[in-house]
């Protein structure tokens, strides 16, 4: 029996706490504490100090402001991670990055800009506190 591809990625020792899988979309605004993995569409905004995921054949167009960030799949959109952004082969970016640490493979597709800043920037605002 052929084994269906895993979108999990190593995320150090954080556990997946949601996921949008494969087949799902998404639109809207997202805040989540924990780690979350999107493996479907996804289009609006992400909200996070924690770690959020994009797994391979997920197609994610949003602004996004998070703690880490491991991009797999496309994004389309500008980033702003707390402390890294980690892009692995066989991404495609679109958009702009600022981080204090930034991870790229041989063989991504990356247009855009990025930013290096200092990784003492100040937390993600917390839009789950005002609704």
């Amino acid at each position: 029996m052929a084994k269906k591809p895993d979108l999990a990625v190593a995320v150090e020792s954080h556990e997946v706490s949601g996921v949008i899988e494969k087949g799902c979309e998404f639109e809207g605004k997202l805040c989540f504490e924990g780690t979350l993995r999107i493996g479907g569409t996804f289009r609006g905004e992400i909200y996070t100090n924690d770690v959020l995921v994009i797994g391979e054949g997920a197609k994610v167009s949003a602004e996004i402001e998070a703690g880490t960030i491991i991009i797999n799949g496309e994004v389309t959109g500008n980033i702003v991670a707390k402390h890294r952004v980690e892009i692995h082969r066989p991404a495609i970016f679109r958009g702009n990055i600022v981080t204090p640490s930034l991870m790229v493979d041989e063989g991504v597709i990356f247009e855009g800009s990025s930013k290096m800043v200092s990784p003492k920037a100040p937390a993600v605002k917390s839009f789950l506190a005002t609704e």
